[in-house]
Order: C-alpha cells, then structure tokens, then sequence
C-alpha cells in the first residue's frame, strides 16, 4: 500500500541529501510566534495535511511579515482546517527564500525505472509545462542539457536582475538523481518550489510517494 508523505516528513527525509528551509511544526499560536522570532520575519505559514496536499487551492500558504499578520493568518488556517475538516498535522512555520522557483521530480516509470524531472516551478507548473526528464541517475552533463531544454532557460541564466547560481543547481540535480539508487521505494518525489538564486537554493515544498 502506498504511502503518502507531505510537506514536513517529506521535508524531514530530504534534509538527509538536499538543502531545506529551516521549518518547525505548530499547533498553537504561541508555538508558532516561538519559531517566527528564532527564524526571524518574513516566515511562511502552511497546512500541514495529507488532506492538503496542494495547499495554494485552499488558500493554505501565507507569507507573514510581523507578529499581527502572524496571529491573524495564524488563526485563519486554522479556520480553514476546521471548515473542511482537514485532518491537521499542524501549521508549519518556515524560513522565507528569495529567488527563482523551480521543479525537480522523480518518478518510477514502469518502462524506464526512476526517472528525474527539472523545469520551472511555482503555482505555474502545470500551466507552463516546462520540464525535461532523463532517467536516473544523470551527471553534470546530463544536467546542463536538461537546463537548456528548457523554453524559459533564461531566468535561470539572468532575466530582470535575477538568475540562479547554474554550478550549485547542477549539484542538486545529481544529488536528487541518485537519491531513487539508494531509496527504491520511491514512487514519486515532487520538490516545487525549490528556490534558487545567486548564491544558493533550497527545497520549500515537497511531498513523497513511497510503496
């Protein structure tokens, strides 16, 4: 039977390969002003549910900026999680990251194994549809040739005073490459967004499929 993994336990199990934004669960306010003080504001709030999966349809994504945006959208997701009876894991609070949103993907394809997924990401995904596929695991070759299948390629390389560091993206598409080599349960693994900019990136949504 498979098993769903969201955002925090999928969050949990990517920390062992992949740079993640510093998050931390809470299911009352003072939990979470606790966090927002240490992670220092803006924070993003999120539901945290299997219930919830793509939480931007229900309006369960929030970027606070002080104490009072932080109480009221605090409670407001709460309300929501009641309101559709959203089996609750709690509200996750995590560190804002600044730059350009992507997608890396694994999938195990039934006729070409674990395959890995990169395009640009975002609430647009679907929309776009820009992504490339190469079955796992790819080298840094394999990485620069995936970047440039891409019709959007040039936020990457620069575009309106952003770009992405090209050289630590290549290193993550690698890391994700291999991860299925060591995991084989894996069934599906969605990283969107990880966002990327000139210095550095890190995964801020994820969710896993495991049988």
């Amino acid at each position: 039977m498979a098993r769903v993994l969201a955002e925090y336990e999928a969050e949990l199990f990517l920390k062992k390969y992949l740079p993640v934004a510093q998050s931390s669960l809470a299911n009352n306010l003072p939990e979470a002003d606790r966090t927002a003080k240490k992670l220092h504001f803006p924070v993003v709030l999120k539901i945290i549910s299997k219930d919830a999966l793509h939480k931007t349809e229900i309006n369960g994504v929030r970027i606070v900026r002080n104490h009072d945006d932080l109480k009221s959208n605090f409670n407001d997701l709460m309300s929501i999680s009641r309101k559709r009876k959203i089996k609750l894991d709690g509200i996750l609070i995590q560190e804002h990251a600044s730059g350009i949103e992507t997608i890396i993907g694994i999938k195990n394809d039934p006729t070409f194994g674990h395959v890995i997924m990169f395009g640009i990401g975002g609430t647009s995904v679907e929309l776009l549809k820009d992504v490339s596929f190469r079955v796992c695991p790819i080298t840094e070759k394999d990485t620069q040739s995936m970047i440039d299948d891409l019709k959007m390629k040039q936020l990457l390389y620069g575009f309106r005073g952003k770009k992405a560091n090209i050289k630590f993206l290549k290193k993550i598409l690698v890391k994700v490459s291999k991860i299925p080599g060591k995991n084989k349960n894996i069934q599906e693994l969605d990283i969107n967004p990880f966002i990327i900019n000139e210095k550095s990136g890190k995964v801020s949504d994820a969710r896993m499929i495991l049988n």
